[in-house]
């Protein structure tokens, strides 16, 4: 499927490249290479010119454009077809698009579902980004032998070096966040944790049982599948608090996942907030909305797309080299239900 950016036709007084080139005070060659996110632009020029198009409102006629030259004017995005639904994901794909929009630049959006099973087949594409991939996935691995300029949202543990990189440091917020719940008189935590190859779920994984081996505190861990219903993770729970009755804080990983198992827990009688710390290692509605409301990562998912769609510009036109990786800030809401 894809979300593209109207080309409109331009009306007989719409502003032309002429106009864009004298309002930002460069030759015609520059604006367009500029405009197209391509040739050897500097970053103050490249965005004097985005300003000064938007001030006039000028609209390429992309149509036109793609006749006379190599580019598609279209970058890629590859999110896990199964979580297309979840919020973190969606906020994603609106931050790509938002400043796809900015550049002049269409977006498609590419589930592992509908690509093509043979080598090489891949979109008519500039350039591609990939949230979070999977080592294990193989149409992420052919995205990734593409040829084409990759920038990953979080490193890909595979063989392959993407393009560019936008990570954040998943460490260091799961170390606080377990400092907190330890602060707060928390001594039996357990980790819902995510079964998968992703960057973000293996560095949680590792944290987690770094921090209870430092603190000589038993790891309770239960891995389950990567975009699990509520119902798998309710039996998750269940389970963990059978075989440890006195565990007295649970950390959920999956979006979402820390408000699905709240019917469990008070099925079983624990108190959140209370008797019972609950924490979420993705902020989302549901987390704030929930009762009590759920302490949660901030992983700035909309930023996140924004950052790896301009990075990617940024490679595709020369104005940052190849190989870049950029830091992106997270942020820990404590909420109620860690309030004990």
């Amino acid at each position: 499927m894809s979300t593209r950016i109207p080309d409109l036709p331009p009306g007989p007084d719409a502003p032309t490249i002429a106009d864009v080139a004298r309002e930002a005070a460069v030759s015609k060659t520059t604006a367009s290479d500029a405009l197209r996110g391509h040739g050897r632009v500097s970053g103050p020029t490249r965005r004097a010119v985005l300003d000064a198009a938007e001030r006039l409102g000028y609209a390429p006629n992309r149509t036109a454009r793609s006749l006379r030259t190599s580019v598609t004017e279209t970058i890629a995005l590859h999110i896990p077809e199964f979580l297309t639904s979840a919020e973190y994901y969606m906020s994603f794909v609106f931050g790509v698009a938002e400043q796809a929009a900015r550049a002049g630049l269409n977006v498609t959006l590419l589930s592992s579902g509908h690509l093509p099973h043979r080598r090489g087949a891949i979109p008519q594409v500039d350039g591609l980004v990939l949230c979070d991939p999977m080592a294990e996935d193989p149409f992420v691995e052919q995205l990734m032998s593409s040829g084409l300029p990759v920038v990953t949202a979080e490193r890909y543990v595979g063989d392959r070096e993407p393009t560019g990189v936008v990570r954040s440091d998943h460490d260091a917020s799961m170390t606080e966040l377990l400092d907190h719940l330890y602060a707060s008189g928390a001594r039996r935590p357990a980790f819902v944790a995510s079964d998968t190859t992703g960057d973000w779920a293996l560095t949680l994984q590792r944290t987690h049982a770094r921090w209870c081996a430092e603190r000589g505190l038993p790891e309770l861990v239960s891995k389950e599948p990567f975009g699990s219903p509520p119902h798998v993770l309710q039996a998750a729970v269940r389970q963990l608090l059978a075989r440890t009755p006195d565990i007295d804080a649970i950390v959920c990983a999956a979006d979402g996942a820390a408000a699905a198992v709240l019917p469990e827990l008070r099925a079983a009688g624990r108190t959140v907030g209370q008797d019972l710390l609950l924490a979420s290692c993705v902020d989302s509605s549901a987390m704030r909305t929930a009762e009590p409301p759920i302490t949660a990562v901030d992983l700035r998912p909309r930023t996140m797309g924004a950052e790896c769609a301009r990075l990617l510009c940024e490679i595709l036109s020369g104005e940052t080299p190849r190989g870049t990786v950029r830091p992106l800030p997270i942020d820990l809401h404590f909420r109620a239900s860690t309030s004990a």
